[in-house]
Protein backbone atom coordinates (compact mmCIF):
# COMPACT_ATOMS: atom_id res chain seq x y z
CA UNK A 1 0.00 0.00 0.00
CA UNK A 2 1.27 3.47 -0.80
CA UNK A 3 0.17 6.75 0.62
CA UNK A 4 1.06 9.18 -2.14
CA UNK A 5 -2.45 10.66 -2.06
CA UNK A 6 -2.31 11.57 1.60
CA UNK A 7 -0.94 14.79 3.07
CA UNK A 8 2.00 14.71 3.46
CA UNK A 9 2.74 11.99 0.93
CA UNK A 10 4.33 8.79 2.24
CA UNK A 11 3.55 9.64 5.87
CA UNK A 12 2.16 6.14 6.50
CA UNK A 13 5.44 4.57 5.36
CA UNK A 14 7.48 6.99 7.47
CA UNK A 15 5.42 6.21 10.57
CA UNK A 16 5.73 2.49 9.94
CA UNK A 17 9.53 2.83 9.72
CA UNK A 18 9.59 4.91 12.90
CA UNK A 19 7.51 2.35 14.79
CA UNK A 20 9.75 -0.48 13.59
CA UNK A 21 12.90 1.36 14.64
CA UNK A 22 11.44 2.01 18.09
CA UNK A 23 10.58 -1.67 18.43
CA UNK A 24 13.99 -2.88 17.18
CA UNK A 25 16.31 -0.33 18.75
CA UNK A 26 19.27 -2.69 18.76
CA UNK A 27 18.51 -4.39 15.44
CA UNK A 28 17.62 -1.66 12.90
CA UNK A 29 18.35 -4.08 10.04
CA UNK A 30 15.00 -5.71 10.89
CA UNK A 31 13.39 -2.53 9.51
CA UNK A 32 14.95 -2.71 6.04
CA UNK A 33 11.59 -3.55 4.44
CA UNK A 34 10.02 -0.44 5.99
CA UNK A 35 12.89 1.74 4.80
CA UNK A 36 12.54 0.36 1.27
CA UNK A 37 8.78 0.98 1.34
CA UNK A 38 9.35 4.61 2.34
CA UNK A 39 12.01 5.28 -0.29
CA UNK A 40 9.98 3.59 -3.03
CA UNK A 41 6.92 5.65 -2.06
CA UNK A 42 9.02 8.81 -2.17
CA UNK A 43 10.45 7.83 -5.57
CA UNK A 44 6.94 7.30 -6.95
CA UNK A 45 5.89 10.70 -5.60
CA UNK A 46 8.89 12.39 -7.22
CA UNK A 47 8.28 10.52 -10.49
CA UNK A 48 4.61 11.55 -10.55
CA UNK A 49 5.44 15.19 -9.81
CA UNK A 50 8.54 15.36 -12.05
CA UNK A 51 10.69 15.99 -8.97
CA UNK A 52 8.57 18.89 -7.72
CA UNK A 53 6.66 16.99 -5.01
CA UNK A 54 7.31 17.74 -1.38
CA UNK A 55 6.81 15.72 1.76
CA UNK A 56 8.21 16.00 5.27
CA UNK A 57 8.34 12.19 5.19
CA UNK A 58 10.77 12.08 2.25
CA UNK A 59 14.42 13.03 1.83
CA UNK A 60 15.45 15.15 -1.14
CA UNK A 61 14.96 13.51 -4.56
CA UNK A 62 18.71 13.04 -5.08
CA UNK A 63 19.02 11.17 -1.77
CA UNK A 64 16.11 8.88 -2.62
CA UNK A 65 17.46 8.14 -6.12
CA UNK A 66 20.95 7.39 -4.79
CA UNK A 67 19.60 5.10 -2.04
CA UNK A 68 17.46 3.14 -4.51
CA UNK A 69 20.41 2.84 -6.91
CA UNK A 70 22.68 1.64 -4.09
CA UNK A 71 20.10 -0.84 -2.74
CA UNK A 72 18.67 -2.78 -5.71
CA UNK A 73 15.95 -5.34 -5.04
CA UNK A 74 17.37 -8.83 -4.55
Amino acid sequence: MTSIGQDPPCQTEACSLHDCLKKHTYSPEKCDRHLRNLYECCQRMYDQTKGKGESTACPMPQVVARWIKDHPRK
